[in-house]
């Protein structure tokens, strides 16, 4: 498995998860489960209170490797999409703060990743933010759906899902994508020091009141990405 694409550093109670594959982080099987094995380490680690995900410079994600969908067949397909949902899954579910770094462009499976993150800071750029599948030929699995209902601003749902319109730093953060949009040489800045501040909260509460509040979106997320499967 290739993970130099993914590097994993922790700074106190913080550790960072860095996307880099010096393309267009297009989430193929072995970068899902790269940055999986960067989730187990910081579980593992007591001390990580909250964590970042970030792309590399102008990148976030491009989502699914479409190379996959083309070549691998439809059981390769299929196995690609059954683990982006289970990591965006784990992702939504995680036992404490995630925040996405929003470094660049971040469509189609690389914006459900930002969906899944508890807090979203992007840039105030040009940038192509959402969910560009019906523009593509492609309908959205169920458990995207259901991550979508529950992330989106109700006002944007229709465009952002079935429209499948893309938007800029400020407009994502409209729709919903974002939390914030801040100069681009920011961004990762804005990250740590939110993921910080979230470091805070009680380890416990947090985790519990996730489970408690994200749980029918998770257990619709689970219940999909089985029935898919």
């Amino acid at each position: 498995m290739n993970t130099e694409a993914v590097t994993y550093t922790v700074d106190g109670a913080v550790a960072t998860i860095t996307v880099d594959d010096g393309r267009a982080n297009a989430l193929h099987p072995d970068l899902i489960a790269a940055i999986d094995a960067a989730l187990d380490q910081a579980e593992a680690d007591d001390a990580v209170r909250a964590v970042v995900l970030a792309g590399r410079d102008g990148r976030f994600s491009g989502g699914f490797d479409l190379s996959v969908f083309e070549t691998g067949g439809l059981e390769a397909a299929g196995q690609m999409v059954d683990a982006g949902g289970r990591l965006v899954r784990r992702i939504y579910g995680l036992g404490c703060p995630v925040v996405g770094a929003c470094t660049g462009h971040a469509v189609a499976a690389g914006a459900l990743l930002l969906l899944a993150c508890d807090v979203r800071i992007g840039p105030d750029a040009p940038v192509k933010i959402g969910l560009n599948e019906v523009a593509i030929g492609m309908v959205l699995p169920g458990w995207a759906f259901a991550i979508a209902q529950d992330r989106l601003a109700f006002s944007h749902r229709q465009r952002a899902v079935v429209n499948a319109a893309l938007f800029d730093g400020t407009g994502a953060v409209d729709a919903g994508f974002l939390d914030r949009a801040v100069d681009p040489s920011a961004v990762l800045t804005e990250a740590r020091a939110e993921a910080e501040a979230l470091a805070a909260l009680d380890p416990k509460a947090y985790a519990g009141t996730v489970t408690a509040f994200r749980g029918p979106t998770l257990d619709a997320m689970a219940a999909d990405i089985d029935r898919d499967h």
